[in-house]
């Protein structure tokens, strides 16, 4: 452990991408460790079969449910992070998520912050990560201090249809805020060409606004800030008095190594944040590093999430989809006094998903059939928010593996906001009584597994015996451990999680950057 760094950064995605972003400019001796790889350039890219169907760069892991069955999460480990997959859709919570708020299934907790004090940041978080939207569409839109950086990306003509005939019956369609590097004014010069592998694919062309492009790449460039690839963190170590991480110590290509930084920010993912608190025992931290309070890995929160397609009454010929959204519903309506959730859409499905989804049921079927449905389908997604539990948790196994328990809560609301849409199809140019699940994009068999929209576990708070952090996301028990990816989220709201932790890890950045001098 020759080096010590100012600061490491265990993770690159949406937090640790961005917080690196952040603080290259100061000159700071900056160190990121990133348990995987450059993700490759290559054809398969683009290639349903290879991303949905031999699930090519998924990760090998294998964690358990709180039922000891294995399950391979829908994980994936490059620079980058998450959002290498992402649908770029970055969503701002709504101003009333920061709030309590009574839900059928319970109560969602009030964040410690203020939507006020997070305002500055997704503004900039907006203009950071070349987001494009319409403000005063959405009903639900909370206060901003500037307009989108980049005008709305535009409906192709089956969308800006469903948009219009939406509008018409009084709904409140909007124009999703989506991070790409689009220019429809000149096409020519548009890094962006609205192809039809978007959303859950990686961008082959490197012009979806991910954090390895926007972030980590303009980091690296600076001479202070190191990249380590392939480092696998397994333990943090600390000093004597358990107050101060002295060693950050990860397998890099297999080999044991060990890290110092003054300090030290975990950004590993929901789950891996607290797998590495939790494998982080000590004679001061038994049960687990920042973990005096039994906190690290509880209140896991994922979404109540549900992908359809509807098949229209004309053909789709869309082909860069994710340009729609609605929140009519999204804190109720007159007949269902609790909040619903989002609805938006999701990439264009073709025949190879299906075929991947469910190889027996359509083994008998032609492609051109299938192709048929594809051609027709109109994809979307809803969103509703699942409530904190303290035994919705992150532990692990006596051999340390990932044991991810989960009960279902708050479901009621996702089947009234999926009554609503469906109801609503029939007058929108839709067959209401032919939609169809897409749990290819949820990608799991056991629930637990479609674990995009992962948060909580290491929650930030003002009381250490209820939270793991403090509001500037230090531990309340480590002098210089902090943590910035979703896992401080108190609770989920119903929207994509990424640019609140983007806008986070911007704030916790000005943090350090004023402790550090």
């Amino acid at each position: 452990m020759a080096e010590q760094y100012d600061v490491i950064i265990v993770g690159s995605g949406a937090g640790g991408g961005t917080l690196a972003h952040r603080l290259a400019p100061s000159g700071k001796r900056v160190l990121i460790l990133e348990r995987g790889d450059w993700l490759p350039r290559e054809a398969e890219n683009w290639d349903a079969a290879a991303v949905f169907v031999d699930n090519r760069y998924v990760s090998k892991d294998q964690w358990f449910d709180g039922q000891g069955r294995p399950f391979q999460p829908q994980v994936h480990y490059f620079v980058g992070g998450a959002t290498k997959f992402y649908g770029a859709a970055l969503y701002r919570l709504r101003e009333r998520d920061f709030t309590e708020l009574k839900h059928h299934g319970g109560i969602s907790p009030a964040w410690p912050i203020t939507y006020d004090v997070m305002e500055p940041y997704y503004t900039q978080a907006e203009q950071l990560y070349q987001v494009h939207g319409a403000r005063g569409e959405d009903p639900t839109d909370p206060p901003a201090s500037a307009p989108y950086p980049y005008p709305p990306v535009s409906h192709e003509p089956r969308i800006q249809k469903l948009f219009d005939d939406m509008a018409a019956v009084g709904l409140h369609p909007f124009h999703a805020p989506c991070g790409v590097m689009l220019d429809e004014s000149r096409p020519a010069f548009s890094a962006c060409v609205r192809c039809a592998t978007c959303d859950g694919f990686p961008c082959l062309v490197h012009a979806k606004s991910d954090a390895d492009v926007i972030a980590v790449r303009p980091a690296i460039e600076h001479d202070n800030v190191t990249l380590v690839r392939n480092a696998v963190v397994r333990r943090l170590e600390t000093d004597a008095t358990g107050r101060t991480v002295t060693a950050v110590v990860a397998e890099v290509d297999g080999e044991e190594q060990r890290f110092g930084g003054d300090v030290v920010v975990l950004s590993a993912g929901a789950v891996n944040s607290a797998r590495i608190l939790l494998a982080s025992v000590s004679d001061r931290h038994p049960n687990g590093l920042a973990n005096g309070s039994d906190q690290v890995g509880r209140n896991y929160v994922f979404h109540n999430s549900r992908a359809f397609l509807a098949v229209s009454t004309e053909k789709n010929d869309t082909r860069f989809q994710k340009t729609l959204g609605m929140n009519d519903y999204y804190f109720g309506d007159a007949d269902f006094d609790y909040p619903m959730g989002n609805l938006q859409m999701v990439g264009k499905s073709s025949a190879p998903m299906y075929r991947g989804e469910k190889p027996l049921e359509t083994l008998i079927a032609p492609t051109f059939a299938l192709r048929d449905v594809a051609e027709h389908a109109v994809d979307f997604w809803l969103s509703v928010e699942d409530l904190p539990d303290p035994d919705n948790r992150v532990t692990l196994d006596a051999d340390g593996n990932v044991v991810l328990s989960y009960k279902p809560n708050n479901t009621e609301p996702l089947e009234q906001l999926y009554k609503r849409v469906k109801k609503n199809l029939g007058t929108l140019g839709m067959h209401p009584h032919h939609l169809i699940p897409r749990s290819v994009y949820m990608k799991n068999d056991i629930p637990v597994a479609g674990c995009a929209h992962q948060a909580g576990t290491v929650r930030f708070g003002h009381d250490p015996a209820t939270s793991v952090l403090d509001t500037d996301c230090k531990a309340h028990e480590v002098d210089n451990l902090y943590v910035v990816d979703t896992s401080f989220f108190p609770s989920i709201g119903a929207v994509n999680p990424a640019l609140t932790a983007i806008a986070n890890a911007l704030r916790v950045g000005d943090h350090l950057l004023e402790r550090l001098g």
